[in-house]
């Protein structure tokens, strides 16, 4: 495995042990449609919460949730949707970015509520 992968599995791992100290349910991990991906699914608050993980080592280049752009999201959006109506779920769904930053030993959770929306 690749040092890429092992920090994004590392940083998923924390992200889910984050949340679920706040309380959030987590239904799904990596739940994949065709080649697009959410990391998180969970259930908060009557909320079906998306939940984009991004990790880095360090935010010498910029902050890790600046790496989803518009593209990323449009690829969100469209996989929560097709878990949705395969999944039959009746609830209102939130978008969310937690962002990683671990650098040595010391880890920099930032959690984006509502990071975005879906565009009509």
């Amino acid at each position: 495995m690749s040092k890429h992968y092992d920090l994004g599995k590392k940083g998923e791992d924390i992200a889910a042990r984050y949340l679920a100290g706040k309380g959030y349910q987590i239904i799904e991990r990596n739940w994949r449609f065709g080649k697009d991906e959410i990391d998180i699914i969970a259930e908060y608050d009557n909320f079906l919460v998306i939940i984009e993980v991004k990790t880095r080592s360090t935010s010498y280049y910029g902050n890790p949730e600046e790496a989803v752009d518009e593209q990323k999201q449009r690829f969100i959006i469209r996989t929560a949707n097709e878990y949705v109506m395969q999944k039959e779920i009746n609830l209102e769904v939130r978008f969310d970015i937690l962002s990683i930053v671990i650098e040595s030993n010391k880890q920099t959770i930032n959690h984006i509520e509502e990071a975005f929306y879906p565009t009509i």
